[in-house]
């Protein structure tokens, strides 16, 4: 199964539609399951649009990489407090 760590490598590949039909099915079940991850990939989605609408080029795709480890950080922080918690 597809791991919250293994979409976040993914997620620009996913968005731009390059993934294999296994990675793609894999992807859209790991979002049935996973909030953080639903929410991860529409944010992404929406920041790629956001910069398209104001760049009139296509955005850099090492920029959205950054921005798709910074993501990740952020939500294996939260991860990691709430099972520091339990």
């Amino acid at each position: 199964m597809l791991m919250c760590k293994d979409l976040a490598g993914i997620a620009s590949d996913y968005i731009d539609g390059e993934l294999s039909t296994g990675q793609n099915l894999s992807v859209k079940f790991h979002l049935m399951m996973c909030g953080d991850c639903r929410t991860f990939i529409g944010n992404l989605r929406m920041s790629t649009k956001l910069m398209q609408a104001h760049s009139g080029s296509v955005p850099n795709e090492e920029f959205i990489r950054e921005i798709d480890r910074r993501v990740h950080e952020a939500l294996e922080q939260k991860k990691s407090r709430t099972t520091d918690s339990d």
